[in-house]
């Protein structure tokens, strides 16, 4: 069995694995952010690897327990202008006033997705045990209420109520949530 090294013992600009989780998990929304300000999917991941390199070598100047997704998006959006303004010379570009709305529409969904998201984790943690396996068996891939119903011994109608009443009961704990936490 081969150990790893550990990297930042022996560089000290290596970032740390908190900040690499970080990284890794902005990857998908990052890009996403991107493509929606620039519409051509080669652009977006030109610009997504530019940012990386740049979010990559700002490492050390990103404070632990701020927001990286949007100190990374940040970093991205300037990128998207530095690329916008090297292609400026071809036909079709959006406005600048139309990037920055989309960048900061697809934050605020992309916050909201999130908020709601968490909710749902923490509404589905309250359920029953009982409850939860039937919510998780529902959406398996593959599995139809009625094979559910087939797979418990229990009347397919009788499922679908079930399911229905728990579908309602996480609706209304995830609405609760994201209320509360719009207020504070």
């Amino acid at each position: 069995m081969t150990t790893r090294p550990d990297a930042s013992l022996s560089n000290p600009d290596f970032p740390g694995e908190e900040f690499i989780q970080l990284f890794t998990q902005a990857q998908r929304p990052l890009y996403l952010s991107i493509l929606s300000q620039l519409g051509r999917i080669q652009a977006a991941e030109e610009v997504l690897q530019e940012t990386n390199l740049i979010i990559w070598a700002k490492s050390s100047q990103f404070e632990t327990g701020t927001n990286f997704l949007a100190w990374a998006r940040q970093i991205a959006h300037f990128e998207v202008m530095k690329w916008r303004q090297r292609k400026s010379r071809e036909k079709l570009m959006f406005s600048d006033e139309f990037i920055n709305t989309v960048a900061q529409q697809v934050s605020s969904t992309s916050e909201e997705f999130a908020m709601r998201q968490r909710a749902l984790e923490d509404c589905l943690n309250k359920l029953s045990d009982q409850d939860r396996e039937l919510i998780e068996l529902r959406y398996q891939p593959g599995n139809s209420g009625k094979e559910l119903a087939e797979a418990l011994g229990r009347p397919a109608n009788s499922v679908y109520q079930s399911l229905g009443r728990i579908r309602k009961a996480l609706l209304e704990c995830v609405q609760r949530k994201v209320a509360a936490e719009v207020t504070t």
